[in-house]
């Protein structure tokens, strides 16, 4: 049986799936004469409101909604969803006087959008059109309103929802990101709302709390060689810290060291650990947060790493204990 040649096929994808991320960026671009005054005053009634950012929407616009939802709450502005044909069924009870009601829409003119958006006026609550026909419904009876009009959706029959909705996505990640600059939202802040994963983690785990579960390798500078490479292998992390009587942190040895000490060939019966070590070890402090030490393990290219405060040695913190809690 004679096969057919996938190359054109090859073409054929490439060639729709390029066109696609051209007419969607093209829609992105198209957002920059969106953001005018009309904008600005969207983001400061958004962070000035006394209650709830109610979002809501029709069909993939809902789904974008729930999106700027999720984005908005995590952020610092609280939001919840609404769906508009739910809405007019009852959901309606959720909208509080102080809130503000965002709706999506490509057309604005959906029937179940001209019902709420004449229940929410009759609320007196602000609303805010995120729209793709300034001369729709939707907008006509809106406060304020965000133009996301595109000239075409990548649907290669200009129908389905794919350049809007994009167009609806940077529009609410843009009002998200205003926000969280005029509230002066920081990381700290953005971790009470992330404790779960490994965005969680990189948020608020810090090194003390990983390097709890280790063992604290050391010896001093005067025990033998035979001392380190016990306490080494006992410890099981490849590294041993050399500290004074005071137990101030004035080196360390790690098993390269030890390889690269025998491959010079020389006498190492007599050798102490405060002749093999390196002296002016990399240190992190207990407090930091974990994610530092990764930065720390990367830009020193190390394995492992003393933690020291005041210049006391309290323990190593090692790559695996980074990887173990998916840092990395």
């Amino acid at each position: 049986m004679k096969q057919t040649d996938p190359s054109p096929m090859k073409e054929l994808i490439k060639k729709t799936a390029l066109r696609t991320l051209e007419l969607e960026a093209r829609s992105v671009e198209g957002l920059r004469s969106s953001i005018t005054d009309e904008f600005v005053k969207a983001v400061e009634a958004l962070a000035s409101t006394k209650g709830r950012v109610v979002i809501s929407g029709i069909g993939k616009s809902a789904v974008i909604a729930q999106k700027m939802v999720a984005t908005f709450n995590s952020t610092g502005t609280p939001s919840i969803f609404m769906h508009a044909a739910d809405a007019i069924h009852g959901d309606l009870g959720m909208i509080q006087q102080d809130d503000i009601v965002v709706i999506l829409s490509k057309s604005g003119e959906s029937p179940e959008i001209k019902v709420l958006v004449q229940l929410i006026k009759n609320f007196g609550n602000t609303l805010i059109a995120i729209v793709g026909n300034t001369n729709s419904f939707l907008a006509s009876q809106s406060s304020l309103v965000l133009d996301t009009t595109v000239e075409q959706e990548a649907c290669p029959n200009n129908l389905a929802p794919t350049s809007s909705t994009t167009a609806q996505l940077v529009m609410g990640d843009a009002l998200a990101i205003c926000l969280m600059e005029l509230k002066g939202f920081k990381s700290a802040d953005f971790a009470k709302f992330h404790p779960g994963g490994a965005l969680g983690k990189k948020l608020y785990l810090r090194v003390q709390d990983l390097a709890v579960q280790n063992e604290k390798p050391v010896v001093t500078v005067s025990q033998s060689l035979r001392d380190v490479i016990v306490t080494m292998t006992a410890s099981r992390l490849g590294v041993t810290a050399v500290v004074d009587d005071a137990n101030k942190l004035v080196g360390i040895i790690t098993d390269g060291d030890l390889r690269r000490l025998l491959e010079k060939n020389i006498p190492i019966d007599d050798m102490s650990a405060g002749q093999i070590m390196s002296q002016n070890p990399v240190t992190i402090a207990p407090e930091e947060l974990a994610v530092s030490a990764l930065d720390l393990l990367r830009k020193n290219k190390i394995t492992q790493v003393a933690i020291a405060q005041n210049q006391q040695y309290l323990g190593i913190i090692h790559i695996h204990d980074l990887l173990r809690e998916g840092l990395l």
